[in-house]
């Protein structure tokens, strides 16, 4: 892994001193630019989107989700560093898995990888198809912790979380990335899933079809940007079975978040990936981008991917094949049979425009959600950027010395008489902007003054 820790910034002068090969620009793969964090805490969203599941002692900074970021895409976190998050939550499919089964270090996932667009937009705080992670934190790490998964399980042979711990801290960049999180470089599960989390809440979508019209009219009066296919297919998902030949699905899967009720149960899918049956699963996420902008499901669908497309969904609910004892009442009818909405196929057909209008763009395209490594897993952070610091000559005989720098760390600044020996002038703390600002006496002698850091 390369890494781009020192640079260093003399008066009239710039003295650049990396410790890896120079790095001019952001724009390239495997570059994460400190000193200029993507907005990930103060991001826009409707005024309609109100449902959260981010506690109050982890709320998301842009410090946190960039090093979650990084460990999100960071094969080092896997036993053998073949398999990162993203390998089964990937951002070309709204973080999903075309995959039935993701494939770990050990072998295939016991369910079909759940997209993570917009996990962090509902009251549901529990985590997994089966509910088992009681926040998101806490979920961040079980696949690590999974001896198929990630593999640092402590169990058959494989290393514990604590061997993982190791081995981060042995790593550059995360000591750099650590320390500007959370003030000090050490690192501790509970670090590691409260920036994991922080990154994975940050994933959201909404610059769909469907918010252009919410912005303007309320859900329950037709969008002007719709169809006349799209609108039937919006008051069919609203609308609750029954005369007026609504289908329901609002009653679990409420508008504008699309997030599962937390009170739901299971919805009649019971089939288990090694068979059997499975009837614990009563979590989903988003209904938000069950498909991409090129209209192709973004994975297979249910925690067993038995339904390949929006059609195959909406089949299932038209008609539930099966009852059993975990069963949602919201899917039984009145004397408690399954339920059985009779739909036309036309109606079909609007019920799937309408959910087509839930998926985005952004969130397929943002830089700050993609994979920050090259393709060969190497890595360089700019910490004090080519070209940082500005001279400012003051009428009092001063210079003072403005460099822009990565946030929450502490910094050299030291002095030369003949740039080969450098003396410490004082330590630098550096706050939440990152800028350092110091003021020098211009003297008879040339003294060059530069920024430096050493993690």
């Amino acid at each position: 892994m390369k890494t781009n820790l020192s640079l260093t910034a003399g008066i009239l002068m710039l003295i650049h001193v990396p410790l890896t090969a120079q790095v001019n620009t952001t724009s390239q793969p495997g570059v994460v630019d400190l000193t200029r964090l993507a907005n990930y805490a103060n991001q826009t969203k409707p005024v309609y989107i109100a449902r959260t599941n981010t506690p109050v002692n982890n709320q998301i900074t842009d410090a946190g989700a960039t090093l979650g970021r990084v460990m999100f895409y960071d094969k080092r976190l896997s036993r053998n560093s073949t398999v990162s998050c993203a390998s089964c939550h990937q951002q070309a499919n709204a973080f999903g898995d075309t995959a039935v089964a993701s494939v770990g270090v050990n072998g295939t996932t016991g369910r079909h990888s759940m997209r993570l667009v917009n996990a962090g937009f509902a009251t549901e705080t529990r985590f997994f198809w089966d509910e088992r992670a009681a926040t998101l934190e806490l979920q961040t790490t079980q696949p690590i912790r999974d001896h198929v998964e990630m593999g640092f399980s402590g169990t058959l042979g494989d290393p514990a979380f604590a061997d993982l711990v190791t081995r981060l801290t042995a790593i550059p960049e995360y000591h750099v990335m650590f320390a500007m999180t959370f003030g000090t470089a050490t690192i501790t599960e509970a670090r590691i899933q409260n920036s994991l989390a922080q990154f994975v809440r940050s994933i959201q979508s909404f610059d769909s079809k469907y918010d252009v019209g919410r912005a303007q009219v309320p859900d329950n009066q037709p969008f002007p940007n719709f169809t006349n296919q799209e609108n039937a297919g919006k008051a069919l998902f609203l609308n609750p079975p029954g005369p007026g030949g609504g289908a329901g699905c609002a009653g679990c899967h409420v508008p504008p978040e699309f997030a599962i009720d937390p009170n739901s149960r299971n919805n009649g899918v019971t089939a288990s990936l090694g068979g059997g049956t499975d009837l614990t699963n009563t979590r989903s996420p988003s209904l938000r981008d069950m498909v991409g902008p090129n209209g192709k499901s973004n994975g297979p669908f249910m925690h067993h991917g038995g339904q390949a497309t929006i059609a195959d969904v909406i089949n299932h609910y038209n008609l539930i094949p099966g009852d059993n004892t975990n069963l949602d009442p919201r899917l039984r009818r009145p004397g408690g049979a399954v339920q059985n909405l009779n739909l036309s196929q036309q109606q079909k057909d609007q019920l799937a425009a309408f959910l087509r209008t839930l998926t985005g763009s952004a969130v397929y395209t943002d830089a700050k959600w993609s994979n920050p490594f090259t393709a060969s897993n190497e890595l360089s952070l700019i910490i004090l950027p080519e070209n940082a610091t500005t001279v400012t000559k003051n009428a009092n005989n001063t210079l003072t010395l403005t460099c822009q720098a990565a946030p929450n760390l502490t910094y050299r600044m030291e002095s030369s008489t003949n740039l080969k020996d450098w003396t410490l002038v004082e330590q630098v703390a550096v706050g939440t902007t990152g800028l350092i600002e110091r003021t020098v006496p211009i003297t008879g002698t040339s003294t060059f003054y530069r920024f430096t850091y050493t993690p």
